[in-house]
């Protein structure tokens, strides 16, 4: 009999799942659509897939939604993704306790409005009164050199840092207490990382599709997870 995949307790379900969130700009202009028109429905399905891996037992789930180099698109773009985020914001703070997930915004907000950063703050403080279920990350200004060049400065002018090794050093990222990714997918027929968890990735599973990220469905993470179970992953030992 074959495993169910939508009931929790699935075998061989990674712990932590990442994903880029690649191909809304395709998608909208395949339906004729401005960028913004993808953009909502990308954030739809990112909440969509967020519900979905909270019910399947998945602990971890980051995306990667808004790079350190996605500043240098037209404004119009940017503006329509930080409304897009205001508005996710709130829904999050309405809804985190009830749905039982934890939501955090990686990467560098110093460059985020002030109005962002006080709905992100929000999130934080309530994410500490929840104590088990889902972490949902999101990756806002993130890039994986600048994430590791904010890690090395943190770590340097730490008065109690303690010498430097792969352990001591994770403790500085913005994943740190999160294990490494286990799987990490890419839809849109794209196949490279784009400066995304370049640290945490070093012994990822690699999962590619050419499904735009509007279109990823539950049936295509299901697929995605077939593939990871059919992975012998040694890290670097021999079998």
């Amino acid at each position: 009999m074959e495993t169910d995949t939508k009931k929790p307790g699935r075998q061989n379900l990674p712990r932590h799942v990442a994903i880029i969130m690649d191909g809304n700009g395709r998608w909208a202009k395949k339906r004729g659509l401005i960028r913004s028109a993808g953009h909502a429905a990308g954030a739809e399905t990112f909440r969509r897939m967020t519900y979905y891996l909270s019910d399947l037992g998945v602990e971890f789930f980051t995306v990667y939604a808004f790079s350190t180099e996605n500043w240098k698109r037209s404004e119009k773009e940017v503006s329509a993704i930080m409304a897009l985020l205001k508005k996710f914001l709130l829904e999050a703070i309405d809804l985190m306790e009830k749905k039982g997930i934890r939501l955090r915004v990686l990467g560098d907000t110093s460059r985020l409005s002030p109005e962002l950063r006080a709905l992100i703050k929000r999130t934080d403080e309530i994410s500490t009164r929840i104590k088990s279920g889902l972490v949902a990350n999101l990756c806002i200004n993130y890039g994986g050199r600048d994430e590791i060049i904010h890690a090395i400065k943190a770590w340097a002018s730490d008065p109690e840092k303690k010498e430097l090794t792969e352990a001591s050093f994770e403790k500085y990222l913005y994943t740190a207490g999160m294990p490494d990714p286990d799987l990490i997918i890419r839809p849109s027929g794209e196949y490279r990382l784009s400066n995304f968890l370049i640290w945490q990735c070093a012994y990822s599973e690699f999962y590619f599709t050419d499904t735009l990220w509007p279109d990823f469905s539950e049936a295509e993470m299901d697929k995605a997870f077939d593939a990871y179970a059919a992975r012998d992953r040694r890290f670097g030992n021999a079998k």
